[in-house]
């Protein structure tokens, strides 16, 4: 499995940036994990959107699925539809918009098997419905945070993960409980205590310097890492 890192920005890009897209690569073939801004003209430098097996979005808000509404005009022209896995109980109007052929929307199962993977989710604290993403091959295992704040039972669903992608949008300095993010030193604790073996942190804060990012995070979990834009994470 391999993971590829299209976008990782939020809730805006920084400048040539995009917010949150991961390209999720097994057997020859591909998924698209969150589709924010920016993110479909980068895609298409990796992969054909039009031969991706689905897209599972974390959730709705802008920052993780906006470019979706530009990805219906090229499945159209290329006569696609594409599998579309959204949190069921978003009714979001954003939800309404993606109700076009191009995309068969439909809610997460309890299993989702595509490309030899195992996709399992789970709800997590955020503003609107989200989840958190596990998928692994059988010998590997990739967990994506999805937008959360702290969450009970989120170190049981990323325990002895090879990698823990994580949502540090904000610093300790700055965060506090109503926040609708963890904090880079949230994101290390999480890892620690689910075992983790490596740390990429995401959702980053044009405002932030990486090395802050990193070195609040690294507090807890010394092996912390940064993700950025065009790196590939093998696992």
């Amino acid at each position: 499995m391999k993971l590829h890192v299209i976008g990782c920005y939020g809730p805006y890009p920084n400048a040539g940036g995009a917010t949150t897209g991961y390209l999720v690569e097994h057997e020859g073939k591909a998924l698209l994990m969150d589709c924010g801004a920016g993110v479909l003209g980068k895609l298409m430098t990796l992969w054909d959107p039009a031969q991706l097996e689905c897209v599972i979005l974390s959730h709705l808000h802008f920052d993780h699925a906006s470019d979706m509404l530009v990805l219906r005009y090229y499945l159209e022209r290329m006569g696609k539809t594409l599998p579309v896995y959204v949190p069921g109980e978003d009714d979001s109007p954003l939800r309404g918009l993606l109700t076009a052929p191009a995309f068969n929307v439909m809610p997460y199962p309890e299993e989702l098997r595509v490309m030899g993977l195992s996709i399992t989710t789970m709800p997590v604290s955020h503003p609107v419905p989200c989840r958190a993403l596990r998928l692994t091959d059988g010998e590997k295992t990739l967990v994506f945070t999805g937008d959360t704040n702290a969450c009970p039972g989120l170190a049981d669903f990323a325990r002895d993960a090879d990698v823990l992608l994580a949502d540090s949008a904000f610093l300790s300095a700055e965060w506090n409980e109503k926040m609708p993010h963890m904090s880079a030193r949230m994101c290390g604790e999480l890892a620690a205590e689910s075992g983790a073996k490596r740390l990429y942190l995401t959702h980053l804060a044009p405002r932030h310097a990486p090395e802050a990012v990193v070195d609040d995070a690294r507090a807890a979990f010394p092996e912390a890492q940064i993700v950025r834009p065009g790196l590939v994470i093998a696992l």
